[in-house]
Order: C-alpha cells, then structure tokens, then sequence
C-alpha cells in the first residue's frame, strides 16, 4: 500500500448563487504542499463549487491512492459518505422524496471513490489556528471565482496561492435590523476571520471582519442562523 498523502479541497461562489470556483492541493506526507489546481464554474452555488473540488481532486489522484481529505463543507462530506447510501435505496430520492441536488457530480464521486482509498477530516474554515493546506485551497477556489480563469501547477504556476492576511476589521454600515435580530446577534460569540469569504446570506466578509458561527457555517453576526444546506436522510 503506498504512503498516505494529504490533500484539500474547496469551492467558493460570490453570491449564491454567483460567480464560483474550485480548487484542490496535494501536499506530501508530512503536509508539505506540493501541486494544485483550480478552475471556474461560471454561475453556481457553493455546493456545486465544494462537490467539484473534490470531484476534480479524486480525478487528479490515480486509482489506488490512499489519501486523507481534508474540507470545510460538511454537505459535501454528508453527501458522499453518509447520505449518499439511502438516495441510492430511494431512487435518488431525499428522505422529502424530492430529486437529490447535484446528482451528477456525488454520482461522479461515488464511483472515483471506489478505486481510492478515502480518509475525510472537516476543518473549519476562516480560523487564525485553521488548517493550511484549506486555507490555499480556499484562496484559490476564490481567486478562481473572481476571475473565472483556470490556474495551477499544470499550468506553470509552481507557487501555491497565498491566504489573504488578517487585516483591520472595515467599516461596517449601520444595520437596520430590528431590535430582536440584532440582540440575538450581540448573544454570539465573534471571531476576526483570517480569509475572506461569503456569509450564508450570499454576501461577502473580509478578513479581518467580525464573523460568527451559523449552523454549519460562519458568516455576518446578525444574519441569523445558516441556510439548510440540503435535505438529509
């Protein structure tokens, strides 16, 4: 059996949905990165944006490779080692009976996943102390949203893309909330998030800005809990 490699991958849209993209990096053993990639997706959400990142990285992989996974979208992760069993049993049916999302692609998976052999790790993404093979690929899954252009080792680009620093929190504009939105907001715990990214309500933060745990997630404080991701078993 060969030596377990370490990989992680990410999708990101700016907007959801929006502009998206999606990226993977490959490092060694001890983590040490070594290749990536990242492409765009033109308009689309961000769970088709973290399903194609980890369709393209198991593609990337040759059949009988053993790799631990390393990503911070638990749909995802939920889709293909925990629910995935029960749409087969349902006809691709959610436990509602309604059409399972993104068929395709968790399809696509399935069978990539046959000839590897798969450890998954959730991280949290957007930590001071988070993981930083996530945090690269999350940078490139961004910079390939943003300027819809594929990027990576393939293509020459031998440096691995650089997580934006942690910056002075912007100015935010003065919510108009009302009183109970904003009072649920104050009881959260905040942290400064070390990269950018989109809240659940479809709009950016920056690093360095306020952000909050929401469900699943992390996004503006005063946005409430996180949007259902998908419908599970």
């Amino acid at each position: 059996m060969s030596e377990r490699i370490i990989a992680a991958c990410d999708g990101a849209a700016k907007g959801n949905p929006g502009p998206a993209g999606w990226a993977w990096v490959i490092a060694d053993a001890q983590g040490r990165p070594e290749r990536w990639e990242a492409g765009a997706l033109g308009r689309a959400t961000n769970n088709v944006g973290e399903l194609t990142a980890l369709q393209r990285l198991l593609e990337a992989l040759a059949p009988g490779t053993a790799v631990e996974v390393r990503m911070d979208s638990q749909y995802a992760m939920k889709a293909v080692t925990q629910w995935l069993p029960a749409w087969k049993r349902n006809g691709w049916k959610t436990a509602a009976g309604k059409p399972v999302a993104n068929r395709e692609l968790v399809e696509s998976i399935d069978a990539l996943l046959a000839d590897r052999e798969v450890e998954f790790r959730y991280v949290p993404a957007h930590r001071e102390d988070g993981d930083h093979l996530n945090a690269i690929a999350d940078q490139a899954a961004s910079d390939a949203a943003r300027t819809q252009q594929p990027a990576g080792t393939a293509l020459g680009q031998e440096a691995m893309p650089v997580p934006a620093e942690v910056r002075a929190a912007p100015a935010r504009r003065t919510s108009a909330a009302p009183a109970k939105k904003a009072a649920a907001a104050r009881g959260r715990a905040t942290i400064k998030a070390k990269f950018p990214g989109t809240c659940p309500c479809g709009t950016s933060y920056a690093a360095g800005e306020k952000i909050a745990k929401l469900g699943t997630r992390w996004g503006h404080p005063d946005c409430g809990s996180a949007v259902a991701e998908a419908a599970a078993t």
